[in-house]
């Protein structure tokens, strides 16, 4: 490799580079601009303030062009699982993924996917390894039976994904407060704060003024 190909490659990383904080840039500029005009009351507890601000963080990632959550999450799913062998291993990933983050198995469907796979490596007399297609199509027909019996469809896909942001929108609402009453706390301690009010209720402030 010639001294003019090194410099080609140095200019053409140093662009790529480049590229990619002008996007990041441009995508933070969009969000803080859509942030900056909407009202987000902090209240994780009010059903409508957790619905707004799940409707201002959707219109923040089409607007950034940035991944929605279930999109994110699948991606998640896809990159920490596409070396895992065995359908076991995959379905205690899921687990874990879902756990960090915050999210909750209220239909109980991963012990029921846990049974099934219990079930079809009990038939096969092996574990079921993910490329094994009659295994696997056994294994899927095992999970067709568990969303049949909790009334999970194909069609209400798109309302489960509403369902997730809303969930997500209250995780992110809390840890919020959770940020923002730690700060006032941290506040009061300060000297120059001292005649300040003793407690403001994180329901009355407008993030809009902190960005």
């Amino acid at each position: 490799m010639s001294l003019s190909d090194n410099a080609f490659f140095d200019w053409m990383g140093k662009e790529m580079l480049k590229n990619i904080f002008v996007e990041v840039k441009n995508k933070f500029e969009t969000a803080i601009g859509i942030l900056k005009t909407e009202k987000i009351t902090i209240d994780p507890e009010d059903p409508a303030a957790v619905s707004h601000y799940a409707k201002v963080m959707k219109t923040v990632r089409e607007k950034a062009n940035l991944l929605s959550e279930s999109q994110d999450i699948l991606s998640t799913i896809d990159v920490e699982t596409q070396d895992i062998p065995d359908a076991r291993t995959y379905l205690l990933t899921l687990k874990e993924i879902r756990v960090k983050r915050g999210l909750t198995d209220d239909l109980g469907a991963e012990a029921q996917m846990i049974d099934a796979l219990d079930k079809v490596e009990k038939e096969l007399k092996k574990p079921l390894l993910r490329n094994d297609k009659k295994g696997m199509d056994l294994l899927l027909a095992e999970f067709d039976k568990i969303n049949k019996k909790l009334g999970i469809q194909k069609e209400d896909l798109p309302k489960y994904e509403e369902q997730l942001e809303l969930t997500i929108a209250k995780a992110q609402l809390e840890e919020l407060k959770k940020d923002v009453l730690e700060a006032m706390e941290t506040q009061k301690k300060r000297e120059e704060f001292k005649d300040e009010p003793q407690s403001v209720d994180v329901k009355t402030l407008d993030i809009r003024n902190f960005l």
